[in-house]
């Protein structure tokens, strides 16, 4: 597994095909900040609940400043009916291969239950302008954790 990302490194940039299939590269918000959260499957209950509250305070991060980029492991396809069936108007990307997931140690050795499972890690970070990790979240809980964000941020 990848040493886990921290506030001054350098984001990994890469490129991935979204919802629908077309090639969505990080590079492309330079000189915005933004929140890439790490997900391990659309449509369960607890990335729904992460992803619709990303949805819901779109407004106030976009007033300050802050785009939304999500990630998972699923399919083009099943990220479009996620998209379609919460009403997620920001980008949802493919990592189907999980390269991306290890590169910002998102994917690795959990626990689920008290079992030790490999996985995706729910993750977020907030990039800054000119491409550099400003917070790293690692083990978080998808419920609670965009108002905790939204805290931190001041919005």
């Amino acid at each position: 597994m990848t040493d886990r990302l921290e506030p001054g490194d350098e984001a990994p940039d890469f490129t991935l095909p979204d919802a629908d299939g077309e090639p969505f590269s990080l590079s492309s918000l330079r000189g915005r900040k933004v929140f890439l959260y790490f997900y391990p499957a659309a449509m369960t209950p607890g990335c729904t609940k992460e992803s619709v509250d990303f949805e819901e305070s779109l407004p106030d991060l976009a007033e300050a400043g802050v785009a939304v980029v999500g990630v998972s492991p699923d399919a083009p396809a099943k990220l479009a009916r996620f998209r379609e069936r919460d009403g997620l108007t920001f980008p949802l990307l493919s990592d189907q291969d999980r390269t991306v997931l290890k590169a910002y140690a998102a994917f690795g050795e959990k626990k689920l239950y008290g079992r030790v499972m490999e996985g995706v890690i729910r993750s977020t970070f907030l990039i800054d302008e000119e491409g550099r990790i400003e917070k790293a979240y690692y083990n978080v809980k998808a419920t609670g954790h965009v108002a905790r964000l939204r805290r931190e941020l001041g919005s």
